[in-house]
């Protein structure tokens, strides 16, 4: 598979930004910059440098930590649709389900916990069923 110059480049960019280095360089320019405060007497300019430069670098990594989090959801949803789809007793009612609107998935949310607290309960009879069994013998 061949990425184009934009993937491979957030690809990496994001790589190296988690990275603990990366941290730690932050780290480190943060401190000078905050060193070099009484050189500057605190000025306006000195303050603008750390405002200016953040909010750039924010900015950028928005877009770039966005790209590679919608590729990974991506990746995600179609694993997900594989495993749906191999299994048998599954409900494929479920394999686009991220196309539903958020009222829709609340729906369903409520759904899926009373079908779990059903469940729960299920367990909990059979389970004291056995008990009363068991003391019986």
């Amino acid at each position: 598979m061949k990425k184009n110059f934009f993937e491979r480049f957030s690809d990496r960019v994001v790589c190296i930004t988690g990275s603990p280095g990366a941290f730690i360089t932050a780290s480190l320019l943060v401190i000078v910059w905050a060193v070099c405060g009484p050189l500057f007497n605190y000025s306006e300019t000195w303050q603008l440098v750390i405002n200016t430069s953040t909010t750039i670098v924010t900015f950028l990594m928005v877009f770039l930590i966005q790209k590679t989090q919608n590729k990974d959801s991506k990746a995600i949803q179609i694993k997900l649709n594989e495993l749906i789809a191999s299994y048998e007793k599954a409900s494929n009612r479920l394999v686009d389900i991220e196309d539903l609107t958020e009222e829709e998935l609340d729906k369903l949310h409520k759904y899926y916990e009373k079908l779990g607290q059903l469940s729960k309960e299920q367990q909990e009879a059979k389970d004291s069923e056995k008990e009363k069994q068991s003391g019986k013998s």
